[in-house]
Formats: C-alpha cells, structure tokens, sequence
C-alpha cells in the first residue's frame, strides 16, 4: 500500500496501491482497445436504474477475454498492466500460434509465466480447467456457472471461490459473498485468487476522488422529504416508521431483509444463502 504525507486533512487518511511494484507496462495493446460509453446507471431509456453514479474519468476499453476458447494451446504473460475498467490486474496473454488477448491475472502472476486450458493441466495457479477435475479445497476464480458460458463470478481484485464437495455432476463452491452454490463439474475455472488483493484496503480519502471514479454523493434518506425517501420528513431525528427498511422504491433492503425473488430460475442450485450484515 501507499500512504501521502498529511499535506491536507483528507491526505491524512487517504491511501492507494504502488503500481510501481506490479505493473510492467504503462500503455495497452492498441489492437486490443475500443472507446466505450459507461452507462453511469441510467437504462437505454435514460432512467436511473442505479443511484449514486455518474460522471468519473473517461475509460478507455481493453477488451479482457473471459470466454478462453482456445484450449490446449499454452499461453505467456508478455505483461503486467493496470485496468481502469476492473480492480485486479491483466496481462497480456501470447498464445503459441502467436494469438493475443488480455486475461485476469492471478495474485502471483509474473512476465514469462506459461498457463494452459486444458482439460488435462496441470493444477497449478493460472491454469484453467474444468471444477470436476480439480482437487476438493482448490481455490478458483473466473467461475462459469454454465458449461463455456464465460466467466462469470470471482473477479473483482482478490476474490475467489472454494470448492467444497462433488456430488451427482455438481460441484460445490463457496463464493466471496459467503453463498454456497452448485455449479456443473463440467463448468470452467482458473485456479487461484484475482490479483491485487490490497485493492479492498484502499482509503478514498476525500470526495473529490470518488467523483474521478464515477461515484456520485449518497444522500441519507433520512434527510430526505417525505416525496422523495420512505424514510423522510418528520421532526428531528425519527425513527423509520415501519416494520422493514426499504430504499427509495420501497423494496426491503439490508439488515437481513430479503429482497431475492422468491421464483428464481437459479434458486434450485442455491445450498446455503449469504450472510449479511458486518462480516
């Protein structure tokens, strides 16, 4: 981590990561980039569908290949490099037929290693192999919840998942958000953890730089009217006035309330719901 000189009161606190000790490159393969619009929680419709975002740095897109269909082909990381776009790290991965594409990185990922998806790889970090060949207790990440479906789950910076058991083509994992699911054991999984698992322990540090991130100020509802929170108005400080807390639609949210839908399609695969609260 990286801590600033108290040259002001929000530098006090702030901290940040030292790219300096990971990162290899400081400009992307060109032919692997696109210009992209960031939806900043707005639908095609133009209406709010997720508050508190907006604005932030302009982006520029690397196109990171979560799909890996080229199987039996070993690949080199040529790079180290920094995305805007996700919190762990990518490398530039160099295919045996001379192929590029950008991959997520694992936490101990350097230049010059050699990975492979194959059903037949070795179990070590980086390789990518289907869950029902890897070993019970195997950390995962870049989780398929479909047979080549692409990733889909562990990959935020220093997320991973664990299996836990195989059972009648299923196979068991705990996912960072402490959710046990099933998952097909001929569903797809790198080994090992996403990389920069420092990434949770940084301080924001003032405002300014959560607007650089595309995150808007949260107001309390509490401070709200009565239009335009559930929980607003009143004299003073009040209580919420009713039974479940709910956001601004008026859905149960947060403090154990429940907000899953009762009929969905994946609930049959779901063995043990996350917790919530504080961890």
């Amino acid at each position: 981590m990286k801590h600033y000189k108290p040259t002001t009161k929000s530098r006090r606190q702030m901290s940040g990561i030292n790219f300096r000790e990971f990162l290899t490159a400081d400009k992307p393969e060109k032919s692997l980039t696109h210009g992209s619009r960031r939806a900043r929680g707005r639908n095609i419709s133009g209406i709010i569908t997720t508050r508190h975002k907006g604005g932030g740095h302009k982006r520029l897109y690397r196109d990171v290949d979560f799909s890996y269909n080229k199987y039996d082909v070993p690949f080199t990381i040529k790079t180290i490099e920094y995305d805007p776009n996700r919190s762990g790290f990518i490398g530039l991965a160099q295919y045996a037929d001379g192929e590029k594409r950008y991959v997520l990185l694992h936490n101990n990922a350097r230049v010059g290693d050699v990975y492979v998806v194959s059903e037949r790889a070795p179990q070590i970090p980086g390789n990518r192999l289907p869950l029902g060949n890897m070993v019970v207790g195997t950390f995962v990440y870049n989780v398929e919840l479909k047979s080549r479906g692409g990733a889909k789950v562990a990959r935020s910076g220093g997320d991973y998942a664990e299996i836990l058991a195989k059972d009648g083509g299923y196979v068991d994992i705990r996912l960072p958000s402490s959710e046990i699911r099933k998952a097909p054991a001929n569903a797809w999984a790198s080994i090992g953890e996403v990389s920069n698992n420092e990434n949770r322990l940084i301080n924001i540090g003032k405002a300014g730089r959560s607007r650089w991130l595309g995150i808007r100020p949260t107001v309390r509802g509490s401070a709200m009217n009565p239009a335009d929170h559930p929980r607003g108005g009143g004299e003073g400080r009040s209580g919420r006035g009713r039974r479940r807390d709910v956001n601004v639609y008026g859905t149960p949210v947060g403090k154990g309330q429940k907000s899953r839908r009762a009929k969905k399609y994946s609930n049959k695969f779901i063995i043990s719901r996350r917790k919530v609260g504080k961890k």
